[in-house]
């Protein structure tokens, strides 16, 4: 797609960043499982780099059921805005695993944005922090909020000032959760502008470097 070839990573590139992504929401599930005291399972199996455009045609072609989003903004060598997605009735799911198996629907619905951004901001808080960690840089996150709607509405289309410009681009990720034995599908996207993904790959560049000469010593 002539929209997702804007920025294109290298098969290495690519390896790294996944390998950045797992360990950054391994730590994250390590802290959640601590929150809940239970096991909690995280794997990214797949990175892309997207359009808004196609982000939002991405996951509406896998979910017509509406969203909910936990999102934060960062900055730092890199800046943008990272959403956690789910589909609502996932996103309920957590909820239970979270504050309790005993809650009545009403229950759930009253907890939900309060379970919902302490959960979001400990996964997207805690794998932005060990990424940037792991490329010698540091980040600063803002505080988390929730939206809902479809792709177009998520992926900023009418998103205030605070979201990336229009050119903006998302890096794309499954995750597979399992979560008291509850399998939760889910999303994780950073919004970030041309120059923002540039730093990114470059110090991704390094950190393969680093790597190598790891290796080669």
């Amino acid at each position: 797609m002539s929209d997702e070839a804007t920025i294109g990573l290298t098969e290495l590139q690519q390896d790294a960043f996944t390998e950045l992504v797992n360990i950054g929401v391994s730590r994250a599930a390590a802290s959640l499982r601590q929150m809940i005291g239970t096991q909690v399972l995280l794997s990214v199996p797949s990175v892309e780099i997207v359009s808004r455009q196609a982000a939002a045609r991405l996951i509406g072609e896998r979910e017509a059921a509406p969203l909910v989003v936990v999102h934060q903004d960062f900055e730092g060598a890199f800046a943008g805005r990272a959403l956690l997605i789910f589909p609502q009735e996932n996103g309920r799911e957590l909820v239970r695993a979270v504050a309790g198996e005993d809650l009545s629907p009403e229950e759930v619905a009253a907890l939900e944005d309060e379970a919902l951004a302490e959960t979001g901001n400990i996964i997207l808080n805690g794998c932005l922090a060990t990424m940037a960690n792991m490329l010698q840089r540091t980040l600063t996150m803002s505080l988390p909020g929730i939206v809902r709607g479809d792709g177009p509405r998520i992926f900023g289309m009418d998103a205030g000032e605070a979201a990336p410009g229009a050119d903006a681009l998302v890096l794309f990720l499954y995750i597979d959760f399992s979560v008291s034995e509850r399998d939760i599908r889910g999303y994780l996207a950073m919004l970030m502008d041309l120059p923002s993904l540039e730093n990114l790959r470059m110090l991704v560049d390094e950190f393969i470097a680093r790597a190598l000469g790891d290796l080669d010593a």
